[in-house]
């Protein structure tokens, strides 16, 4: 199994990139899996509490179910990724079946925070955006789809996402194969990146 990451701070695009990439690979063999299904459940906390935490910091994460699950996948048995829920903040019961694959693309902020798992990626790419463009994707995004204000979005930005970016993210990236720069992401690097990948496959 080849494992793709796919990096970057908050609202650099990294979700889309995946997509796009995703669209332009055979799709038989391929599974996705994302960081943010690994938040740590926190139905110990109160709704007000749990809306407080910190999900830039790296130990927002259960990397170790993450990293059994990817060793599991390797060793050619399937998992049952977790699912977890922006507006709750909670994960839910439900999960995604996925079967051993050719290759695994995997996605998120801090993926290259955690040196295990970093070990385990062949291919680590960086989606190396500016503050600017990614607070206003996230603003966006929040709003649409994690009921949030703009001026929570902006509050939280500035409180914790911005500073764990620069803390833990940001230095991350010398950890990546591949950076890609830019506010949007690129066609032309997508196709690249896919007619690479294919090779990779077929041999």
């Amino acid at each position: 199994m080849y494992i793709i990451g796919v990096a970057g701070g908050s609202g650099s695009g990294k979700t889309t990139f995946v997509h796009r990439l995703f669209q332009r690979l055979p799709k038989e063999g391929i599974a996705i899996l994302p960081q943010d299904a690994y938040y740590k459940d926190s139905l110990h906390l109160s709704p007000e509490e749990r809306k407080l935490q910190n999900f830039d910091h790296p130990d927002s994460i259960e990397w170790n179910l993450m990293l059994d699950h990817i060793k599991q996948l390797r060793s050619g048995q399937a998992i049952e990724c977790p699912t977890y829920d922006y507006i709750s903040c909670l994960r839910l019961k439900e999960t995604i079946h996925i079967e051993p694959c050719k290759l695994l693309l995997i996605e998120g902020i801090l993926l290259y925070t955690c040196k295990k798992l970093c070990k385990e990626i062949d291919m680590k790419i960086f989606r190396d955006v500016p503050a600017d463009y990614r607070l206003s994707r996230i603003i966006e995004r929040d709003m649409q789809s994690r009921a949030r204000t703009a001026q929570d979005v902006i509050d939280r930005f500035y409180q914790t996402v911005r500073p764990m970016h620069e803390e833990f993210i940001e230095p991350s990236k010398l950890r990546a194969d591949v950076l890609l720069s830019g506010a949007e992401v690129d066609d032309k690097a997508v196709d690249f990146i896919a007619g690479g990948i294919i090779k990779i496959l077929e041999e």
